[in-house]
């Protein structure tokens, strides 16, 4: 069995409205396929769900304006290959990863996205049951398989 670390994940980043969800979480499962620590690149395995985070709409309230950004999230799992990795290490990489990915890909959301870890319990008792599946696909087959428990 492969050497690896499981990092329960949260990501949260504005998207401009008209952002697709199940694209933004293809966006961030293939951005962790290979992540770059001190110039040495080693594998890695995202799979979680996405959803939006809109703001509820109070009784008397207008909704939000259609040029409004979106606030997206992903609640879900990081499986890092190798040996010798801190939660805190693997995290960095992903969020330098995901921040380029997006910047990339939408623009300036005017914020960086924010990515840390969480608790585990957090990802099975957070994720709403209308959130959309994604992951890394053609990940490496030890990753998927030590991170398959956990989902």
């Amino acid at each position: 069995m492969l050497d690896s670390l499981i990092v329960p994940l949260f990501v949260t980043t504005d998207l401009p409205p008209e952002a697709d969800l199940a694209e933004f979480g293809e966006l961030l499962a293939e951005t962790a396929r290979t992540l770059d620590h001190d110039e040495v690149s080693y594998a890695a395995f995202l799979a979680g769900k996405v959803f939006w985070l809109d703001r509820p709409v109070l009784p008397r309230q207008r909704p939000a304006a259609e040029v409004e950004p979106r606030f997206a999230a992903l609640l879900g799992y990081l499986a890092a290959s190798g040996a010798g990795h801190t939660s805190r290490d693997v995290v960095a990489d992903v969020r330098r990863a995901i921040g380029a990915a997006v910047t990339s890909r939408y623009g300036d959301v005017e914020a960086a996205p924010a990515v840390f870890a969480i608790r585990d319990r957090d990802v099975r008792e957070r994720t709403p049951d209308t959130a959309v599946y994604v992951d890394t696909r053609d990940a490496a087959a030890d990753l998927v398989t030590v991170t398959r428990p956990y989902l």
